[in-house]
């Protein structure tokens, strides 16, 4: 199979994705095309150099360049600058948007190869937005960012522990949600943490320094069936392979009681088209399953067992894993108050039973 397919002539918009064949990356391919774009991917399958074959990539690559009209991939590293650069060149004056969703997305993983996930995830979104800013700096810039840029601070919120969640007190002002106010200071990030920070603060500066349409989506769980999760990243994918194929999961912490939003894939690119149909410059937006769409560990594994009709066999460690949250839930009015025709379309029933179907 040919690793290229060009747009037809007629197509001229064009949205570059890089991270293409990953879960939102693919999805942002599939929406715009059927739209009649033309998508220029990037993606040369890091995620299985990070996590194993299991997590490749390739075959939704594979799927995206043989069924995906006017999609045209490009096997290249977002730290290769020249690579980047020519690439941006070629397709000057047609680029209407950049949705960047590349990343090294494990803290675990951060924490033994530091300098690869630096370089990935600050670097190589510099590189994008000088390419941006020499290409198309009119065109809109939209980077997934992470919640984990506010470190551990959400643990120091006050917490009630319910039979199986842990809860915000009523009343706070936090309690619909953590909100774009919190501090992103004086607080343990995680090396990855770190570094999706100094990439979000980036995409920031070329907002408001240079006048750029950027924004960064500061995500809770990202999620949806073409998730190749694993135990070091995606959440409720992995647990749900577990389900079914029978293989032990680990609870790391927090009684099992940790929360977690989720919001489906399809959702958030929606979220990704509002904004580039009116951008803004410099825009931070918290976004994930908010109230709508949330659970505790415990709260999905009761769910992914009734759905596939088995019990999850797991096991439970005390030792919680560095930087993560005890509880989050995005608060996601700032978005909705700018882009009031956004709405969720998944809850987290839907979210599994699509998982489901496509694990099984």
């Amino acid at each position: 199979m040919g690793g290229t397919i060009r747009a037809n002539v007629d197509i001229v918009r064009t949205i570059l994705v890089a991270g293409s064949a990953g879960l939102i990356g693919s999805q942002t391919v599939k929406h715009f095309a059927s739209e009649g774009t033309r998508v220029v991917g990037i993606d040369n399958d890091m995620r299985a150099q990070f996590f194993g074959a299991e997590a490749s990539t390739k075959k939704t690559r594979d799927a995206l360049v043989k069924n995906v009209r006017g999609y045209e991939h490009h096997d290249i590293d977002i730290r290769d600058v020249e690579a980047i650069t020519e690439l941006f060149k070629q397709h000057r004056g047609n680029i209407e948007a950049v949705v960047h969703t590349a990343s090294q997305p494990s803290h675990d993983w951060a924490a033994r190869e530091p300098q690869i996930d630096f370089t990935v995830n600050a670097n190589g979104t510099l590189n994008l937005l000088e390419a941006a800013r020499n290409f198309c700096p009119e065109a809109p810039f939209v980077f997934t960012s992470t919640n984990k840029v506010y470190g551990d601070t959400p643990n120091r919120l006050p917490l009630r522990e319910l039979e199986k969640r842990w809860e915000i007190e009523a009343g706070h002002e936090y309690e619909p949600g953590i909100s774009e106010t919190m501090s992103i200071d004086y607080t343990k990030h995680s090396l990855f943490g770190a570094s999706k920070a100094a990439a979000d603060v980036l995409v920031q500066e070329y907002g408001r320094y240079f006048g750029m349409p950027t924004v960064s989506f500061r995500g809770g769980c990202l999620t949806g069936p073409a998730h190749a999760g694993t135990e070091l990243h995606g959440f409720l994918s992995y647990l749900m392979i577990c389900a079914v194929s029978g293989r032990s999961y680990r609870v790391f912490g927090y009684k099992g009681k940790q929360v977690r939003d989720n919001i489906h894939s399809l959702d958030l690119v929606e979220a990704f088209a509002e904004f580039i149909r009116a951008p803004r410059a410099g825009e931070v937006y918290n976004i994930g399953g908010s109230r709508y769409s949330n659970c505790s560990v415990l709260e999905a594994i009761d769910l992914c067992e009734e759905i596939c009709g088995r019990k999850l066999t797991w096991n439970y460690q005390e030792a919680s894993r560095i930087g993560d949250h005890i509880w989050w839930i995005s608060d996601v009015r700032k978005f909705q108050s700018h882009y009031p025709d956004w709405k969720f379309r998944y809850g987290l029933r839907e979210i599994l039973e699509e998982i489901y179907a496509a694990v099984r």
